[in-house]
């Protein structure tokens, strides 16, 4: 079994079972909503997942002059994101409905990345020369940031304090945990891009760091119209 394919299995199940193990121990409310929401709900969420992490992934690829099909857990995010949100629009939902998700996505980031790691080169996830001692030759001889291992590390620590701040019931993480993630997430990503060798858009810009912008826009706009109702 190819190790990527099981460190994606090993992410999803344990993405599943945080999630499950925070409805039943904070966020049961959440989990309620979107049932009462219905399959509708859960239909535009994968769609979304699936064309934007199919989609970003496969156009990152070909910018960077590798015609090969990729997935993006950065477009996937932002595909959901965008179904999910023209989906409640339509329907007249209002408020935030991704709480429940929060641990789950932050598990499977901080799970799939190390996979990501231990696949090397055929990922195409892997960073660029480095002179640092912690640099990683992933096979072809070069150190290279091993900006896997940073990204996982970042979701590591916030999906800790996710959890702690569940713990506690407070307030503000209740109303706005889900757009934390989506800010803290495309933060922590703009940054590790600058450390990867894809095709620049626009001075030192890629097409990943414009996607992190508009997430942390999102983030930000949300934030505060829940802040100001």
């Amino acid at each position: 079994m190819p190790i990527h394919f099981a460190f994606d299995i090993l992410a999803s199940a344990l993405s599943f079972l945080v999630t499950l193990l925070t409805y039943r121990w904070r966020l049961r409310d959440q989990g309620d909503r979107i049932e009462r929401i219905g399959m509708p709900y859960a239909l535009s969420l994968v769609c979304g997942a699936v064309l934007g992490g199919f989609g970003f992934g496969t156009l990152n690829l070909a910018l960077s002059g590798t015609p090969a099909i990729g997935r993006s857990i950065l477009g996937a995010l932002a595909g959901a994101i965008f179904a999910v949100e023209l989906f409640k629009a339509l329907r007249g939902i209002c408020g935030s409905t991704g709480l429940l998700f929060v641990p789950a996505f932050a598990t499977s980031v901080a799970v799939g990345r190390v996979g990501c790691f231990l696949s090397g080169l055929g990922d195409h996830t892997y960073g660029t020369p480095t002179t640092l001692p912690w640099g990683h030759d992933f096979g072809d001889g070069i150190l290279r940031h091993p900006v896997q291992l940073y990204e996982s590390l970042c979701m590591a620590i916030f999906l800790a304090f996710a959890l702690v701040a569940l713990a506690r019931r407070a307030p503000y993480i209740l109303a706005n945990g889900f757009y934390l993630l989506v800010g803290f997430y495309a933060t922590q990503r703009f940054f590790w891009e600058f450390l990867k060798p894809y095709q620049t858009l626009l001075g030192p810009l890629t097409l990943f760091h414009f996607l992190c912008l508009t997430l942390i826009a999102y983030a930000l706009i949300m934030i505060r119209k829940r802040n100001h109702v």
